[in-house]
């Protein structure tokens, strides 16, 4: 190995990674494998300097690495590199304001001053108003849980569905409608909410 090189495990630890690290970068396209020396890795100035790029997008950036690869590999236009990055940054930040929802209910939560929190007197409102079980105007749960039961037969029965758009599907576990995707498994559900209840729903049955 010439002066002007470095082995793997020497270009992993300029930025505090395992070589394996490194290793699987390149193996998912988000580094060109490097020059080889003996058969070994050897790393140059031109290749920290992707590395570090890699590390800024994948570590720093949280991107995912199909998504870090456009930005990483040196392969992508201009435009394209900066499209993927805007990307990344508008589901951060739904993300962000998601996660800033769900604290900010969180800390509502604590204004409760029950031992036992299904005891508090306020979450019939708070049912209403956050969770599916709005959707059911009967006064009580038993009934309300009745009711989004038929609803959900209804629903599962073909018969009983209205023509809808190619692309979109009703929710399994509510009337409401799902977009279809053109990648992957077709969704059954609009919210994991809704599959959870759904799974709840057919396991108790069978109870």
């Amino acid at each position: 190995m010439n002066d002007r090189a470095v082995s793997i495990g020497q270009a992993a630890a300029l930025y505090d990674l395992a070589p394996s690290t490194v290793r699987w970068w390149e193996r998912q396209g988000v580094l060109d494998p490097p020059a080889r020396d003996g058969g070994r890795r050897i790393y140059r100035d031109a290749d920290l300097r992707r590395i570090g790029v890699a590390y800024l997008c994948c570590v720093v950036g949280k991107m995912p690495l199909d998504k870090a690869a456009v930005v990483t590999s040196g392969k992508s236009t201009h435009e394209a590199w900066q499209r993927t990055v805007s990307e990344r940054i508008t589901l951060l930040e739904r993300q962000i304001s998601q996660l800033e929802a769900a604290k900010d209910y969180l800390r509502h939560l604590l204004s409760c001053e029950d031992d036992d929190i299904a005891e508090c007197r306020f979450l019939a409102r708070e049912l209403s108003a956050n969770t599916p079980r709005g959707r059911a105007s009967d006064a009580d749960l038993v009934t309300a849980a009745r009711s989004a039961r038929t609803a959900e037969a209804r629903d599962e029965n073909p018969a009983d569905r209205s023509p809808r758009d190619e692309n979109t599907a009703l929710c399994a576990g509510c009337p409401r409608p799902v977009e279809r995707s053109s990648r992957g498994r077709p969704r059954k559900y609009c919210s994991r909410a809704c599959q959870q209840r759904a799974y709840r729903a057919r396991h108790r049955d069978r109870a």
